[in-house]
């Protein structure tokens, strides 16, 4: 083989192997493009099955599930199957795997539902005129007030255990775990701890949450604008009411007798100098029933006192009446009119 023949063999090899690296580039280019838009779309579907699944957007799909339209606690499972539990003061008690629930009342009538699906979330209606207590699946102990609606996961699967409180009053005694933050989402704030006990109070026709610590601590962020959004947090200690305004969504902390607003879960109502127009708005929700004033000047009216809770709407007015001068007729609806006593001349 002579030297022009040895070039152009070196050559051809050359070549061939050049080739060969180019076809390997673009090969490598074209797995690698192929790759990205996998992990774009894993993340895609990630990211929209997270947000179709989260709590908030789970209870916005179930805003026909109202609290006014209710006579009896409801229990919706999944958002399709719904139960009804007639008796007051009823116990629901979720298995720790999420796939049992247990339904227990004060005649001591109790029942097990199998759940078929898991990493659901249940949606809990207590009417005005009852009340409710959940353990939920990782022991976290909650009483629900008359006219709440309470959304929870069956099973807490992620970083934090997120719960919803869209509309009344609950006491969260939460179960200690450093590693699963607590969360409890309501209108304008999300209430962060670890293991504690406190109150939430979320109607609709009052202006403000409140939220009452009575141990361990809690941090509260507040949004200024969009529904759930935070962008201020505002840590409180025991005996601290934090009052979340939601006309001009601001934040106020003092310091209040927690027993005020832990005393209706044992069937009492405590209040100190607080008016008239409260206590018995607090008496309109527990017992379901419409009381107004004939005069407005009488509602500014302030006491301080006990009523046992688990007495008739009758007996607790009775009560009342000893520390003021006024009277209540009840209607043939059933609704109150509370005036003033006739002074004698």
């Amino acid at each position: 083989m002579n030297q022009n023949e040895k070039k152009e063999l070196r050559d051809r090899i050359m070549t061939s192997a050049s080739a060969y690296k180019n076809r390997r580039r673009r090969l490598f280019y074209s797995i690698s493009a192929v790759a990205m838009v996998v992990v774009m779309l894993g993340i895609g579907l990630y990211q929209y099955s997270s947000k179709e699944t989260s709590i908030t957007e789970f209870a916005k799909s179930s805003k026909d599930v109202e609290v006014e339209k209710a006579s009896d606690v409801q229990l919706f499972l999944g958002g399709h199957k719904k139960l009804v539990i007639q008796n007051n003061n009823s116990r629901i008690a979720y298995q720790n795997s999420g796939r049992e629930v247990n339904i227990a009342d004060t005649l001591g009538n109790a029942k097990e539902i199998a759940l078929q699906e898991q990493n659901e979330f249940n949606t809990i209606i207590v009417p005005y005129g009852r009340r409710s207590k959940i353990v939920l699946s990782d022991g976290t102990k909650v009483w629900l007030n008359s006219g709440t609606k309470f959304t929870y996961p069956v099973v807490f699967n992620g970083k934090d255990r997120e719960v919803l409180l869209m509309e009344g009053e609950a006491i969260f005694d939460v179960v200690h775990d450093s590693k699963h933050p607590f969360k409890v989402l309501s209108e304008g704030q999300t209430i962060e701890v670890l293991g504690t006990v406190f109150n939430v109070s979320n109607y609709p026709d009052d202006k403000d949450v409140k939220t009452v610590l009575k141990s361990g601590s809690v941090q509260i962020s507040h949004k200024f604008d969009s529904f759930f959004e935070s962008s201020k947090k505002v840590k409180i200690t025991p005996g601290t009411m934090a009052v979340y305004s939601k006309d001009n969504t601001r934040i106020e902390t003092m310091e209040v007798d927690v027993e005020n607003y832990f005393s209706w879960r044992e069937g009492a109502l405590v209040f100190k100098n607080n008016t008239l127009k409260y206590i018995m708005k607090k008496l309109d929700r527990y017992y379901n029933v419409t009381i107004n004033f004939q005069e407005s000047a009488m509602e500014e009216e302030t006491f301080s006192g006990y009523l046992n809770l688990k007495n008739s709407i009758e007996s607790v007015l009775t009560t009342l009446q000893q520390a003021s001068s006024f009277n209540y007729e009840i209607k043939e609806n059933g609704s109150i009119v509370i005036n003033k006593t006739e002074q004698m001349e």
